[in-house]
Parts: C-alpha cells; sequence; structure tokens
C-alpha cells in the first residue's frame, strides 16, 4: 500500500467501511464483499456504517451529520483509512479526507490496490499500472499544495504561467501513452500465439467466473497444474493456459483468467482487455460460481455482464457450481440461476456440481470436455 510499511507483528491498518444505499435491489448491507477487500489490501476493518439515502451529497456524498459518526469511528478505532463501497468524485473524496482527517479510497481505489499487489507477470504489472494512471489522471488535484502559477522561464516546458497540475496531467498522458504501446506489443504477441492453437484444431477453454468462486482450483485440478490458490478476492490475476490431455488423443488448451466482481471499474476491464481476450477467443467458458455463496445469481449476472462489455456474451459456457462440499443441503436445480438463463443459452447449456478442492464431479466435466474436443477436431479435418 503506499506509504505504508508493515513491521513484522504488526497489527494490519484499521479501516472503517462505508456502504450507501441509493436504492438498489440487492444492496450488501452487511458490507461483506467490502470487508473482503478490505482484507484483501492488507487493511483490518474495525467498523462499519450503513446508510440509506435518496440523493448523494455533491459536496460529502454523505450528510453531515453521518460523517460526523463515520469520524467519532474512526477516533474511537485509532483508525487510518475509510472505505466506501461506492464511486465518489474526486471532489468528494478530497472533502472527505479533510473532514475525517484519515486517507479515504472508493471501491475502484481499493481495487486499484488489490491488483496493483497482487499482478505478477510483466504484462500484468503494465496493466494495473496503465489503469491507475487512468484513475489518477481524473484525481491530480489532490494532494496539491502547488497549485499557484509558475513563473515563466527559458526551458521550462509550457511556458509561462502553466499550472503545475498541468504539467502532471501532461506526465501522466505520455506514461500512459508509453503503456499503451508496450501491451499493444504484448497483445499482439499474444494473438499470434492465440491463432497458431487455433489452427491446431485444439479446443480452447477459458475459466471465468466471479473472484473466489474458485477458478484458479479449478484450472489446478483440471490441469494437474499447482498454480496459487487462496481463499481471498483476487488471489490471483495474470492469465495462466495449459494444455490438457483428455484421452482417446484429445487436447485443450485451458485458460485461468482475472476474477469479476460487482461494478468492476471499467479503467480495469480496458486495462486487462488483452488478457480477457482469452475468454474472447475461446470455443467454451467454464463460468464458475460458487454454489455455496448466497449471492450467487447476482454474481452470474455480474460476470455476464463483463462477458458482454467485452463482446464475449455468445461464447458457449457450461455452468460450473464449485465448493459443493462446503453445502450443509444439496440445492435443487430449480432454486439457482434463473432457468440457468446464462448468455441466453436456457435450453442448451450444461450445468456441473463439482468440488475443485475435493475432486468431486470432475471426471463428468472432463468427459464433456472430451466430447467438445473431439467434435473441435472433427471439424478441423472437415474443413482442412
Amino acid at each position: 500500500m503506499q506509504g505504508e510499511q508493515k513491521l513484522i507483528g504488526e497489527a494490519p491498518p484499521g479501516a472503517v467501511l462505508v456502504g450507501v444505499d441509493l436504492g438498489q435491489a440487492e444492496a450488501d448491507r452487511e458490507l461483506q464483499e467490502l470487508r473482503e477487500l478490505a482484507m484483501s489490501a492488507g487493511l483490518r476493518p474495525c467498523a462499519a456504517v450503513w446508510s440509506a439515502r435518496r440523493r448523494i451529497d455533491p459536496a460529502l456524498y454523505l450528510g453531515s451529520g453521518k460523517v460526523d459518526e463515520i469520524k467519532a469511528l474512526v477516533q474511537e478505532h485509532a483508525a487510518r483509512w475509510v472505505l466506501f463501497d461506492n464511486a465518489l468524485s474526486p471532489a468528494q473524496q478530497r472533502n472527505l479526507e479533510r473532514a475525517l482527517g484519515v486517507s479515504v479510497w472508493d471501491r475502484t481505489a481499493l481495487i486499484l490496490e488489490i491488483f496493483a499487489r497482487r499482478a505478477r507477470s510483466g504484462e500484468g504489472r503494465l496493466q494495473v499500472e496503465l489503469a491507475r494512471l487512468r484513475y489518477a489522471v481524473t484525481r491530480l488535484v489532490r494532494g496539491w499544495t502547488h497549485l499557484e502559477r509558475q513563473q515563466g522561464g527559458i526551458g521550462l516546458r509550457g511556458g509561462p504561467g502553466e499550472k503545475q497540475i498541468e504539467l502532471d496531467r501532461r506526465m501522466l498522458e505520455d506514461k500512459i501513452k508509453q503503456l499503451q504501446t508496450r501491451l499493444r506489443k504484448l497483445e499482439r504477441q499474444r494473438a499470434t500465439q492465440r491463432r497458431a492453437r487455433a489452427r491446431g484444431g485444439v479446443l480452447r477453454v477459458s475459466i471465468v467466473g466471479y473472484t473466489n468462486a474458485g477458478k484458479s482450483t479449478l484450472f489446478n485440478a483440471l490441469t494437474h497444474s499447482r498454480g496459487y490458490v487462496a481463499d481471498q478476492l483476487f488471489a490471483t490475476l495474470d492469465t495462466t493456459a495449459r494444455r490438457v490431455f483428455l484421452g482417446d488423443g484429445l487436447y485443450a488448451v485451458v485458460s485461468d483468467t482475472v476474477g469479476f466482481i460487482r461494478e468492476l471499474p471499467h479503467t480495469l476491464v480496458e486495462a486487462f482487455k488483452a488478457t480477457l481476450d482469452e475468454a474472447l477467443d475461446a470455443d467454451v467458458l467454464l463460468h464458475v460460481v460458487d454454489l455455496s455463496n448466497p449471492r450467487r445469481d447476482e454474481q452470474i449476472e455480474q460476470v455476464n455482464a463483463v462477458l458482454a462489455e467485452i463482446g464475449a456474451q455468445d461464447i458457449p459456457q457450461v455452468l460450473v457450481y464449485n465448493k459443493i462440499d462446503k453445502l450443509t443441503e444439496p440445492i435443487p436445480y430449480s432454486a439457482r440461476y434463473a432457468a440457468h438463463a446464462g448468455a441466453g443459452q436456457r435450453d442448451s447449456i450444461k450445468c456441473f456440481d463439482v468440488s475443485a478442492l475435493a475432486g468431486i464431479g470432475l471426471d463428468a466435466l472432463r468427459a464433456h470436455l472430451a466430447a467438445l474436443a473431439a467434435q473441435a477436431a472433427a471439424q478441423t479435418v472437415v474443413h482442412a
């Protein structure tokens, strides 16, 4: 975290969580997801505030009375952060920090921080850096106390009278252009690799799903890999692809993608476009769902919304209901996602109940993938 040096044995910095209900249908009144995001960012949720409002305050987002309540909690718990489950404007964020005396992050800033911590590959780091710079451009006014006009002089870029903030914005925009150029080069390399796989007639499978649904665990189980897995949001960010033998000379290339989440910041969707193209070029999507999560239907909708945003809404899906070992009693299909209507495939979508961790139900899923791989191989022979 920027500016934070956590000592060995030191407790994580405390954070007050704030949620505002503006009339949304599925309000997370317990702020459970925000709690998990905070812990994923290395913070310790120590108090929570929930407020229902008809409209937001343009200056503070909340009313002054609620801001005073949050400030009292900050002081009581010696919190160092206030986290909003909503998107704040730059002015609201600045005003809240002045009023509360601590750092304030909205949902976008929090997710960006987690992505910055978790990205491991060179491409992943570039994508996160690009997203953070795009976010920072809109918030340059924060933290600047030297906004007085500079005096002109020989050698000063921008000439007389240009504000420091304008110079900073230009510097960030130049850096953004450099990152975009580097990412486009990597995207071309990845596209070449995908075309080579397509020419080989190998079934291309992409694992998608809400964050912490068990995508990486399923990927490891199918590919016999040992990728990093943790019970937390955004445990892995970088796309990984492996060739999987399905029997009878059949193979598939299976890729694991970044997890989706409610209100995934648009800057991140744009920055991870090259990575998400793995899903766009897939023959079939394994849509992993945490069956033990009571908000699973909403999470399915959120994943499908992001898939639609990147143009992957028409790719055939297989719904993989994961974590069945966590259920105390079975959940009938009639009580699950509305008629399994993901991606508009109400009648044809396949569903499998599995526990990727315990290895339950994976044989049936592999058999289905083998059947799809046989179809892909047959089509390749026909078109050869």
